[in-house]
C-alpha cells in the first residue's frame, strides 16, 4: 500500500520560499485527499526590542497573519481542496512548527520553504526549517523548487 499523509501543515510567512511550499502542499494534500493546515507564527521575540510590549504591532501582525491565511485558503479551495484549515500562532516559530502543532494537530507532514539565510545569519538565528528537520516527529519535505521542479530565476 503506498504511503498516504492524512493532515500536511506547510507554514507560511509571505516569502517567495513559503509560496513554493504553499504551491507544492497544494498538490501533494489534493494527491493524497488531505487535510492542508496552513500555519503562520508571529515570533513574539521580535517585540521584546520594543521598550514596552506593545499590544497596537501585535494587533497589526495578527490581522496580517489572517488576511494572508484568508487568500492561501482561498486559493487552495479554488484549487479543489475541501479540508482547508489555518492557525495563527504566537511564540518561538521553530518550536511551535517543530513540536506544538504536528503533536496538537496530528500533523503526518511537514512542508517548509527553504530559507534564505546566509551562514552567518544561520549560526546567530539559527534557521527554522533545520530545525524542524531535526526535532519533528514527522516527515518535513524543504521546498526549493517550483511546480516544474525548477529553481526560482533569482536564485539559479
Amino acid at each position: 500500500m503506498l504511503q498516504q499523509y492524512e493532515r500536511i501543515m506547510v507554514a507560511v510567512d509571505g516569502s517567495k520560499e513559503a509560496e513554493l511550499a504553499f504551491k507544492k502542499a497544494v498538490n501533494v494534500a489534493k494527491r493524497n485527499d488531505a487535510e492542508l493546515l496552513l500555519v503562520h507564527i508571529i515570533d513574539t521575540r521580535a517585540f521584546q526590542t520594543v521598550a514596552a510590549f506593545d499590544s497596537v504591532l501585535a494587533e497589526q501582525a495578527t490581522e496580517l497573519a489572517n488576511k494572508s491565511l484568508k487568500e492561501y485558503t482561498d486559493t487552495a479551495t479554488k484549487e479543489g481542496l475541501t479540508k482547508v484549515t489555518s492557525v495563527v500562532d504566537y511564540g518561538s516559530p521553530k518550536v511551535i512548527i517543530a513540536k506544538q502543532l504536528p503533536k496538537e494537530k496530528n500533523v503526518d507532514l511537514i512542508m517548509l520553504g527553504a530559507t534564505g539565510l546566509n551562514a552567518v545569519e544561520r549560526l546567530f538565528i539559527g534557521s527554522v526549517s533545520e530545525y524542524v528537520i531535526r526535532n519533528a516527529p514527522c516527515d518535513v519535505l524543504i521546498v526549493r523548487t517550483d511546480l516544474d521542479n525548477h529553481l526560482p530565476k533569482e536564485k539559479s
